[in-house]
């Protein structure tokens, strides 16, 4: 796998072809974590209001296709042109994420994650200094927007081995996972 980052003297420089590999193993990373749940744990949730794995997995799907990519290309490509408004919180109400079937789930997610990858790989000099004026945060560089791009997925594993803790904690109870240290 190429170095992420390149320069140690210089500017640093975020190498694309290398963020389309830690994406494709971030992908491997979600999928795995995903091997085995059961169509109950994929519904359970920790506590009221808070999601479950399969909320999870088709949230990622729709950031694939709607957000990150979409918006990286858009910005590399039409700099000056309005992204689109999206609705991450609302989307597993609205897109009906409760009612799906985890497997097909996985699949549509890994399935928009390899268009990314493709199109990542394909790229060739991009302008990752290339800015947005982004209404909530301010100004976004493309460099930024693939690099929250990459933080997204980790937020998302971290969140996934905190649903898998959880249900184990609760499934195995009377019996504790103490044992192992904190979490």
């Amino acid at each position: 796998m190429a170095a992420l980052v390149s320069g140690t003297s210089g500017p640093r420089v975020l190498a694309p072809a290398a963020a389309a590999d830690r994406l494709s193993a971030n992908a491997d990373a979600i999928s795995a974590l995903l091997q085995g749940v059961s169509s109950e744990q994929a519904l359970w949730q920790p506590e009221p209001g808070q999601w479950c794995v399969l909320e999870v997995v088709n949230h990622l799907a729709d950031e694939e296709a709607d957000d990150f990519r979409q918006r990286l290309e858009m910005l590399l490509t039409h700099p000056g042109d309005t992204w689109p408004s999206i609705d991450p919180t609302g989307w597993p109400a609205s897109r009906g994420y409760r009612d799906r079937r985890l497997d097909e789930s996985l699949a549509r997610f890994r399935k928009e994650r390899e268009h990314s990858v493709v199109w990542l790989r394909g790229l060739t000099a991009p302008d990752l200094e290339a800015t947005y004026p982004h209404p909530s945060i301010g100004a976004i560089r493309a460099g930024d927007l693939l690099t929250a791009w990459l933080a997204h997925d980790l937020i998302h594993v971290r969140q996934l081995t905190r649903l898998h803790y959880r249900w184990l904690a609760q499934a195995a109870a009377p019996f504790r996972p103490d044992y192992a240290g904190p979490f």
